[in-house]
């Protein structure tokens, strides 16, 4: 569960070059899903991930704040408390990260985490503290890598009409102060269950990346609404120790 919202993150990601200007993330959003874990043959929930949005305005700049909270469900905080809070502040028009911070507690583990993007997002602050110790570190990325909260959003603004079944493209997305790129194959169209939207056209899409965090091949799968808002409907993950889903449950201020 530790890397949850980073497997989400890679399901969720494409090239940032395909994106066009957002007219889809609005403030006020709030998604809702039921995290689920295979256990024993059987897809089991353990937890909530939610996914909000906010205006934001600073003495310079009115920025868009975007969250992403994981947290147990009660029965099982006794087993494996959950409590992870992941934030980024973009640019509105173009989602491009200034700030961006993670806060997570998982069991008797903890890590604090914050970057400043600078010199047009090419150079990252890093402020880590983990096990009571603080770290601070500087360095580069490419100008259109994200961190791993602004990806999810971007992707929104691609207009998959323009994809042929079968094409890849690549992104890089910015995790524990390393790049990496990760590829996106759009597979077509699929109706699946989006929640309070009811069934749902979606845009099917397979991720792979050169990491242990995933496994096999075609079977990351995120399927996102086909209409103006590409909603994540549903998400399917395979990892090294087991498999898992994220099943959206409601969707609101679209």
């Amino acid at each position: 569960m530790r890397k949850l919202l980073f497997i989400l993150t890679i399901l969720l990601a494409i090239n940032a070059a395909f994106a066009q200007e957002n007219k889809a993330v609005k403030p006020g959003e709030k998604f809702i899903y039921a995290a689920s874990y295979n256990m024993s043959g059987l897809m089991t929930q353990l937890a909530q991930v939610t996914m909000e949005t906010e205006t934001v305005k600073t003495s310079k700049n009115t920025l868009l704040h975007l969250s992403c909270q994981a947290t147990t469900f009660s029965k099982w905080d006794t087993f494996f408390k959950i409590r992870d809070i992941y934030e980024s502040y973009v640019n509105p028009i173009t989602l491009k990260p200034s700030l961006y911070k993670r806060d997570i507690f998982e069991g008797s583990y903890f890590k604090k985490e914050k970057y400043i993007f600078k010199n047009g997002g090419s150079t990252i602050e890093s402020t880590m503290n983990k096990k009571h110790t603080e770290t601070k570190k500087t360095f580069s990325v490419g100008g259109t890598t994200q961190d791993v909260v602004s990806i999810l959003y971007k992707l929104r603004t691609v207009d998959f009409n323009t994809f042929k079944p079968g094409q890849i493209k690549s992104f890089v997305v910015v995790f524990d102060e390393k790049e990496m790129a990760v590829s996106a194959k759009f597979m077509g169209k699929e109706t699946v269950s989006a929640g309070n939207l009811g069934k749902k056209e979606c845009y099917k899409i397979s991720i792979g990346a050169k990491t242990k965090a995933l496994k096999g091949t075609d079977k990351n799968i995120i399927w996102l609404t086909a209409d103006a808002a590409k909603v994540p409907a549903l998400i399917k993950f395979s990892i090294p120790v087991g498999t898992g889903q994220l099943t959206l449950s409601n969707a609101s201020g679209l």
